[in-house]
């Protein structure tokens, strides 16, 4: 604005918002700074001219574009980009009078609006970077998390299965099929995908090879833990999240809910809702719940990132005395990818 002797500058930013996109104002400066933060539809503006020309653009009497703002003026534009090829906005200059502006104007705002690309493309880089490091730190605790569920599990299958054999033959063959089914369930929760998890793609087969390893033995050899919903296909992108979600729910509901007691069991039902998949994992006679956790575990921690974050869903807990209730909710859009 004081380069080019302006009366307001500030600059569009492209957002591409349903249903339809919108230019956001931002640092404004000059008579229009009372407007910082205000928007113009994609569709209704200067800016959408200047973009799609991709080239600078003067316009006379913009007034209809300018919240708040109505007398004659000049309204000089140039596009905005992140490299050469991904719009941004645009970077725009006022001025009071018709005639203000001449091409030495010009010039000077496009080598703004380069530096802007620039500086915009440098902190994105630099956005990127720590959101690498902090998914790097995140998996790491993630590891070390899993590597102590697993050998408190190993540990609580060897006990079991001691106590349901009686002899040593019989030991190895349960503990040998246990371990297997434990190592299938630890495969759809690595970084990278295996063939479970290519097999896995429908939601009842990934849980019942998850939720596997958890069923304890019973006497009357029924089920503890029971699954029931309609067909869901699940995409190569989130069979690992949901792996890693319900595999952290049934390895908490083996260290301290319902699956760690003899008489307890686990319903996990699922249904379609319009556009979303709604999931209930409800633990019963279980470990009595006298009050919810005073705070959250790295695992919690990690479920509910994984649900809202990953997926865009929602998750609820139920704190119920004989045993907790989990409802996650997702989009079937998301899911299916």
């Amino acid at each position: 604005m004081e380069l080019t002797g302006g009366i307001s500058a500030g600059i569009s930013l492209l957002e591409e918002t349903e249903p339809h996109p919108v230019f956001r104002w931002h640092h404004l400066e000059g008579v229009l700074s009372p407007f910082n933060g205000a928007t113009t539809p994609r569709d209704f503006s200067p800016c959408d001219i200047t973009l799609d020309r991709s080239a600078p653009t003067l316009t006379i009497h913009p007034d209809a574009f300018m919240i708040g703002y109505h007398r004659a003026c000049r309204c000089r534009l140039v596009p905005l980009y992140i490299g050469r090829t991904e719009p941004l906005g645009t970077l725009w200059i006022v001025a009071d009078r018709i005639g203000h502006f001449h091409c030495g104007h010009g010039a000077t705002m496009q080598e703004l609006a380069g530096f802007i690309g620039i500086a915009l493309k440098m902190v994105r880089s630099e956005q990127e970077l720590q959101h690498a490091l902090e998914q790097q730190e995140l998996l790491t605790r993630e590891m070390s998390h899993r590597l102590e569920n697993l050998f408190t599990i190993v540990d609580g299958m060897i006990r079991i299965s001691a106590r349901s054999t009686d002899n040593k033959d019989d030991l190895v063959a349960l503990l040998s099929g246990r371990l297997h089914a434990l190592a299938a369930a630890h495969s759809l929760v690595r970084p990278s995908y295996s063939d479970v998890q290519g097999a896995a793609s429908n939601l009842a087969e990934l849980l019942s090879i998850v939720t596997e390893p958890h069923e304890p033995p019973t006497t009357d050899g029924k089920r503890r833990l029971s699954l029931g919903g309609p067909s869901v296909l699940c995409g190569e992108q989130s069979v690992n999240g949901l792996a890693l979600v319900f595999h952290e729910l049934a390895t908490n509901a083996a260290k301290y809910g319902a699956l760690c007691s003899e008489n307890g069991r686990v319903d996990v039902l699922w249904q379609i809702d319009g556009d979303d998949r709604s999931i209930t994992w409800s633990e019963d006679r279980g470990t009595q719940i006298s009050i919810p956790p005073a705070s959250k575990g790295f695992g919690s921690t990690l479920v509910e990132a994984t649900v809202t974050q990953q997926f865009g869903g929602t998750l609820s807990y139920d704190w119920r005395p004989v045993g907790l209730s989990v409802n996650i909710v997702m989009p079937l859009s998301i899911l299916a990818r």
